[in-house]
């Protein structure tokens, strides 16, 4: 079969490589859509490497050739032994992130018993720590990992349930977090969020601005900061109230002045850019709720982070989208952001701005055009099933 493969920083090769067999409990994929992430980007740059050895060490690419590819939706070809309730044919997306469920294990570890499987002892993730992603023909992953479509949804749309599934995560751990202030249910009006900052308004940030207003059902002020302007276009066409230019001024001033000087209850950096940490302390109040959710901020003098100290936040870090079960073993938090899609609740189609039909144009891709003006979202579609 065809596939992708990183070989080097910054090169990938389309080379042919053998099918995945199809192991007990396990099922084939004959891939269709997959999306291109910042994740993928940093990984192809040299940014990061997440394949290691048992000492924490990277492995390089050179010694361990990597097929990218984590955002898939795929059509079942093949089901292997033991596999109950799919068949082939079904249409379905993948959550990469393997756990106990998804090998079967009479004994789950402590994370997964208490449903915080994306940090299971035995983690690893299809197309990030060295397993093979979907940027491929074809693809094998436990059955457990998949989630059958149940609507006559686009395949591009469909990939982009997971990351809609990260930011569902990211939102539940805030809302678990010991902070003083709260989306909903606070004791107090003045304990409840009532101005917050989105920064960055790329696939995470609008999906964020999206499950705000749509899901969360949050009526207060919503504040976007993003230099592109196609973005900003976008983020108001969400539900932002009012686009910020950080690149047109003082932003930490701007948002001050929007809400009554003291800065936003609530900050969702989304943008991955190191330089937003040194603005953080301009942009928050005193003892607000800070989501680090973008990655690869490269090159950044963490002493930036002396400033947001000091304003004692509540600092909320998740990392990826798994986070429990359904009783029949499916990923919850998956199947939830699929649902939100399939129902509409959710929008994705708007801001798919690339859509590639060949494996010989992610090099490109990732080389070149996620930099470009008009970017927004790649995902690369190999069957229209």
């Amino acid at each position: 079969m065809k596939a992708c493969v990183l070989c080097d920083i910054a090169r990938i090769e389309v080379r042919d490589v053998p099918r995945p067999l199809v192991p007990q409990g396990h099922v084939l994929l004959r891939v269709c859509a997959v999306g291109i992430c910042g994740t993928d980007a940093h990984i192809f740059a040299g940014h990061a490497n997440y394949h290691t050895d048992e000492r924490g060490r990277s492995i390089p690419f050179t010694t361990h050739p990597q097929i990218l590819g984590h955002e898939i939706s795929g059509q079942i070809e093949q089901v292997g032994n033991e596999v109950r309730g799919l068949n082939p044919g079904d249409r379905v997306v993948v959550d990469q992130g393997l756990n106990c469920v998804s090998a079967r294990r009479e004994k789950l570890c402590e994370y997964c018993r208490s449903g915080d499987s994306h940090q299971c002892d035995f983690y690893g993730e299809h197309g990030i720590t060295g397993l093979q992603g979907g940027l491929a023909e074809f693809i094998a992953v436990p059955a457990s990992n998949v989630v059958r479509l149940t609507a006559a949804l686009d395949m591009a749309e469909a990939a982009l349930a997971e990351p809609l599934g990260c930011v569902v995560h990211s939102s539940e751990a805030v809302a678990r977090a010991h902070a003083r202030y709260a989306i909903h249910g606070a004791a107090a009006e003045e304990r409840r969020v009532r101005h917050v900052l989105i920064c960055g308004a790329g696939p995470a940030g609008l999906l964020f601005l999206q499950y705000l207003r749509r899901v969360l059902g949050y009526d207060g002020l919503l504040l976007v900061s993003e230099p592109n302007e196609i973005k900003r276009k976008l983020a108001l066409h969400f539900g932002a109230d009012q686009v910020l230019d950080p690149s047109g001024g003082d932003l930490g001033q701007a948002v001050r002045e929007r809400t009554g000087g003291k800065g936003v209850e609530y900050l969702i950096e989304a943008s991955g850019q190191g330089r937003v940490f040194a603005s953080i302390p301009t942009l928050i109040r005193k003892q607000a709720t800070v989501l680090v959710y973008g990655h690869g901020h490269a090159g950044v003098d963490l002493s930036v982070l002396n400033g947001v100290m000091f304003k004692e936040p509540a600092l909320v870090t998740p990392v990826g989208a798994s986070g429990g079960f359904e009783p029949d073993g499916r990923p919850s938090v998956y199947t939830r952001a699929l649902r939100l899609i399939e129902n509409g609740e959710i929008e994705v189609a708007s801001f798919i701005t690339h859509r590639y039909t060949s494996l010989d144009a992610v090099q490109g891709a990732l080389a070149g055009d996620m930099h470009a003006t008009g970017y927004v979202k790649g995902v690369v579609v190999l069957q229209r099933r």
